[in-house]
């Protein structure tokens, strides 16, 4: 059993890793689970995505969430899994790319929990990526939380999906996240579905398919 650091919840978690090695890979997603998920639940979405080529890794969160409280507590209350989680990230980003796959051909996928950490982290680390994928979340932090980030996306796509009655996720956050993102010069693409659950639907994975086949994979890999 892992052992859990209360400073670094997340540190040394499993890692679940399927599709290409990532030294051949032309694409790396790294997928985030939402709260009391797995990373075999999140793992599950790369059979609908359609990627080909690409390197899949789902981390675990520590106890099945990677902050206690609800993303729109004050941020201290969710330290500091929101930080160990983001720690997550980046060394993921940091692995593939050391195979060879560098950020901008890096998608970052969550749902849920896992799509709020995955968008407050490229927010935070605004560069070009590949994509950025929100399947029902919002930046975190309560109203009125300053969003003075810096950096560019770079034109990075970017995918919002969300309900207009999530019981989660207030519609107003979605549409300020796609605010925020179009402010550091993502290109938004943010779909609100009527009445649906919380949850991924067919629908929305129709949609995110039709962002990822815009990716263009055409140039060779970067030496490495």
């Amino acid at each position: 059993m892992t052992t859990v650091d209360p400073a670094d919840p997340h540190h040394g978690q499993l890692v679940l890793r399927e599709g290409e090695d990532p030294a051949l890979a032309r694409l790396a997603v790294i997928m985030i689970h939402g709260r009391g998920g797995s990373a075999e639940d999140i793992m599950t979405l790369s059979r609908h995505l359609e990627i080909e080529g690409a390197t899949y890794l789902a981390p675990q969160a520590a106890g099945q969430t990677w902050y206690p409280m609800s993303f729109l507590s004050p941020i201290e209350r969710n330290e500091p899994g929101i930080t160990s989680g983001m720690r997550v990230i980046s060394g993921l980003i940091d692995e593939v790319g050391r195979a060879g796959v560098p950020p901008d051909r890096v998608i970052l996928l969550g749902f849920s929990q896992g799509a709020c950490l995955s968008l407050e982290f490229a927010a935070r680390h605004a560069r070009r990526y590949a994509l950025i994928a929100g399947l029902s979340g919002g930046l975190i932090g309560p109203p009125g939380t300053p969003r003075a980030y810096e950096g560019s996306m770079e034109h990075t796509p970017v995918f919002l999906g969300c309900s207009d009655v999530d019981p989660h996720i207030p519609v107003e956050r979605v549409h300020e996240t796609g605010s925020v993102f179009r402010a550091l010069d993502a290109e938004v693409d943010e779909h609100i579905y009527p009445d649906m659950d919380h949850s991924v639907t067919a629908e929305e994975l129709h949609a995110l398919r039709r962002m990822l086949g815009r990716i263009d994979v055409s140039t060779p890999r970067p030496s490495s």
